[in-house]
């Protein structure tokens, strides 16, 4: 930018001396720095004279609310109550998960909450915790996965296949699946995601962009997985339309890679410093949605979203044409996630921190781990849960623990019990280290009904 602008060259233009020219020398030494001073000087001048025409604009528009309706900064206070809440299965969760659940009730904007059956303590929102709030958004009660989602393809093939097809299927795991933070595949595909404008108008997203070109169809650490499987399909009045009987399932558990995590941290950070809290509660900190950040985050939230779903299609896709067969049926679902709903009457904001939508009628996929089923659910429309069931079997050992308490013999032992197949998978992700789904499901009877499972039998993880 040649000179660096300084705040002495926005006062001469007639900035007012207050907030909007750190604003202002924020955003320019951010997204503007290689520019000429003058040019952004001429820029700048024309915000103070028409500001109503940078409303919304990536730069200016933050601008323009610091001159015309700043934000303002304050110590919020908890509340004394807590909002309503439900919780399913209270008997299998951590103390811990649902005292952040408390905390997290009596936020000024809380409106209701539940807590699911596979809960456990998490950052923020407990994982497994449901949060309605009044038009504001947590990035942290999001998470920093965002739209991390479950994908199920059913193919028209007899379960025989998996044994007969053994070694081809595994082959197809270990060279067409990427994992990690690192891999990526050789052949790269476009997709029509990074045509949306929010890449072009938003300046965090801009710089991320090749980096989401580049992670498209990859799979996470941790807990993300590709698998196949068989698929039972056990109720006949089904909306995808798959007679009753078994099939060749390909589920696969992933969400928005860098791009979400990127975006999480970013709008975590600009969150906790409008919005100071008590120590206990820092990571709830919220953007009120009627401010540039709040619809900016939403913006960026709904794409990393789309972004995650897009990664799924493309590792469908590839592995369904080296398995030269059509799938019959797609059932998907993803949590981590805000949704606006209506909740007893009026819209309000539904954070799911793994968990599961289950409005009446929604279709999901619900995992247990890598040697118990996962189920098949259509939601049933519980308002007390928020809409929401499980997103899985939830963890009953951290991964601390797990490292402490099993060995590699100890899950090749119940692999081996259960006829599955593991490439990858550290033993943080020990089959052991989940709760009993089948108990799982029984606590959540009056929030999904199932309509068949996915056994894993091949099961792909990173290193």
């Amino acid at each position: 930018m040649g000179k660096k602008l300084k705040g002495k060259d926005l006062i001469k233009l007639g900035f007012p001396q207050n907030n909007s020219i750190n604003i202002a020398l924020g955003q320019i030494h951010r997204y503007r720095k290689k520019e000429k001073k003058d040019r952004i000087l001429e820029e700048a001048k024309e915000v103070l004279l028409n500001p109503e025409k940078f409303e919304g604009n990536a730069i200016w528009g933050k601008v323009v609310e610091g001159l015309i309706k700043p934000v303002e900064v304050q110590m919020h206070k908890l509340r004394n109550t807590r909002a309503p809440f439900s919780i399913y299965g209270e008997n299998e969760i951590d103390e811990q998960a649902k005292f952040q659940l408390y905390d997290a009730l009596k936020l000024p904007i809380a409106k209701a909450g539940a807590l699911m059956p596979d809960a456990h303590s998490g950052y923020g929102l407990p994982i497994g915790g449901v949060l309605a709030t009044d038009n504001a958004v947590i990035p942290y009660g999001v998470g920093l996965d965002i739209g991390c989602r479950m994908s199920l393809s059913i193919y028209p093939m007899k379960a025989s296949y998996l044994k007969g097809k053994q070694h081809q299927l595994e082959n197809i795991l270990k060279e067409h699946t990427k994992f990690g933070m690192y891999e990526t595949h050789r052949q790269k595909h476009d997709h029509e995601i990074f045509e949306n404008a929010a890449f072009q108008d938003i300046p965090l997203l801009k710089k991320l962009k090749i980096k989401a070109y580049n992670q498209l169809g990859t799979s996470g650490g941790g807990n993300h997985f590709v698998e196949f499987g068989t698929v039972d399909i056990t109720e006949e009045n089904n909306e995808f339309k798959v007679p009753v009987g078994q099939y060749v399932g390909l589920l696969t558990h992933s969400g928005s890679r860098g791009l979400g995590a990127n975006i999480a941290k970013h709008y975590s950070y600009l969150a906790s410093k409008q919005c100071p809290l008590p120590k206990n509660v820092q990571h709830l900190a919220w953007l009120d949605l009627n401010t540039h950040d709040g619809q900016e985050y939403w913006l960026a939230m709904n794409l990393a979203g789309d972004y995650a779903k897009a990664c799924h299609d493309n590792i469908h896709k590839r592995i369904g044409k080296l398995l030269g067969s059509k799938s019959i049926a797609t059932i998907e679902n993803h949590h981590n996630f805000a949704w606006k709903e209506t909740i007893n009457g009026e819209e309000h904001i539904v954070h799911r921190k793994g968990a599961t939508p289950a409005g009446k009628g929604a279709l999901g996929i619900i995992p247990g781990s890598m040697v118990a089923p996962g189920f098949i659910v259509r939601g049933l429309g519980n308002e007390d849960s928020l809409f929401s069931a499980s997103h899985g079997a939830g963890r009953k050992h951290s991964r601390r623990k797990c490292k402490e308490k099993f060995t590699k013999s100890d899950i090749k032992h119940q692999l081996k019990m259960n006829g599955v197949t593991l490439i990858g998978g550290g033993v943080d992700e020990a089959p052991m280290a989940y709760k009993n789904i089948k108990k799982v499901m029984g606590n959540q009877q009056e929030l999904v009904e199932v309509l068949g499972t996915f056994t894993p039998k091949i099961v792909r993880m990173d290193r």
